[in-house]
């Protein structure tokens, strides 16, 4: 069961169209992992804030033509379509079932490239997700007939996590060319998986290197992170 914002974003015109992913389990039991830093009351304060964050950022980016967030909480879809997102009841238990459910709702918007952003960035902002969009798939004419990618070769981007073993972002086009393996050693997987299918890998690092698990994760977001400086690199 999907719901439909009134105005969904249209990214940037004669371009790859490009939309967001994001899951949210729920507002009240996302972050767990933060329970013995934070009670009860004061994660849902942090993961509201999050999830607001990463919303507006999405919405607000140029080169996304919309997102799409994948729920199991009603409060959750709410505050999504207030930010003109389409919403995805999950019906699979599971992230990766559930992000495979919300690729196909964004194939069904007209997607031929997504992007997993997952809510708990402390750095995400428009201009950042432009950024990585920018360095990933940069801004071409598209002409009918065109396969999205570089000359038709599928592209796999990937932002780990500061570890370097999780990712914390993941882009796909076309959206299938690999599923979604988020879990442990998902960096691995996914450079796996890229390679299997032929695909032009880029990793990322930067500011969305950090992301927020943990009590340690969250003392590092708040005293300004330190961010692992590595720019745009072709990996394959």
């Amino acid at each position: 069961m999907t719901s439909e914002p009134a105005g969904p974003g249209t990214g940037t015109p004669g371009t790859t169209a490009i939309w967001a992913i994001v899951p949210l389990r729920g507002l009240a039991s996302a972050k767990t992992r933060l329970g013995p830093a934070l009670d009860a009351d004061a994660r849902l304060r942090v993961v509201t804030a999050m999830a607001h964050r990463t919303l507006r950022a999405t919405r607000d980016a140029r080169r996304l033509a919309g997102t799409v967030l994948v729920t199991a909480d009603p409060a959750a879809a709410d505050l999504a379509m207030g930010y003109g997102a389409r919403t995805l009841v999950q019906r699979l238990p599971g992230l990766n079932a559930a992000l495979r459910e919300a690729r196909a709702e964004a194939v069904r918007a007209g997607a031929d490239a997504t992007i997993i952003i997952p809510i708990d960035l402390p750095r995400i902002d428009a201009d950042r997700i432009d950024e990585l969009l920018d360095a990933i798939v940069p801004v071409r004419a598209r002409h009918d007939g065109d396969e999205p990618g570089e000359a038709g070769r599928p592209i796999v981007g990937l932002v780990p996590d500061r570890h370097g073993t999780g990712t914390n972002i993941l882009f796909c086009c076309p959206p299938d060319v690999i599923d979604p393996a988020f879990g442990i050693e998902s960096l691995a997987s996914h450079r796996a998986a890229a390679l299997a299918a032929g695909a032009r890998l880029v990793e990322l690092g930067g500011p969305l290197v950090l992301d927020v698990d943990t009590g340690d994760d969250l003392l590092v977001a708040e005293a300004g992170g330190a961010e692992r400086s590595k720019g745009p690199a072709d990996a394959a």
